[in-house]
């Protein structure tokens, strides 16, 4: 006689249960995600990442997903600091596109032109001239197209 496994009810209704919570989660973590990107730009989306969607899916998935939805939806920090945050590490590490957008996410989350001048500023402390000159730049193209943008 062969054994055969047989699951009681309660493991069926556990695994399934299991199996559609993690679906939910992930609902919720995709809708969440979505509802920061639009925060952030104001509703007019993300140019990189609805890009990535077509080429890079699960880049796309997991940025939304994870990056924006678990991290970014966080609300131990409101927006102004998380951005005023990014810039500064994107400034040091020298990620300048990057940077150029969440310095463009700060100015609409009401960072004043100031502090974002000031967290480049600090970049020299932490990353070096060099690294703080290029963001310089970079934050300088950021506020010319937004002055250009408010004629």
């Amino acid at each position: 006689m062969s054994a055969k496994w047989v699951l009681p009810p309660l493991a069926v209704l556990f695994l399934s249960t299991g199996c559609l919570d993690a679906h939910a989660t992930e609902d919720s973590r995709r809708s969440k995600g979505e509802a920061v990107i639009t925060a952030l730009s104001g509703g007019a989306g993300q140019p990189v990442l609805q890009a990535m969607h077509a080429d890079f899916p699960f880049l796309a998935s997991a940025t939304t997903d994870f990056a924006l939805g678990e991290v970014w939806g966080r609300s131990e920090l409101d927006a102004r600091t998380r951005q005023l945050a990014t810039v500064a590490v994107f400034a040091a590490q020298g990620n300048l596109p990057q940077m150029k957008i969440h310095a463009g996410y700060a100015l609409r989350a009401g960072v004043p032109p100031a502090e974002l001048k000031e967290m480049i500023y600090l970049t020299t402390v932490t990353a070096g001239f060099p690294r703080a000159i290029d963001a310089a730049q970079a934050l300088r193209e950021v506020l010319a197209a937004q002055q250009a943008s408010e004629r």
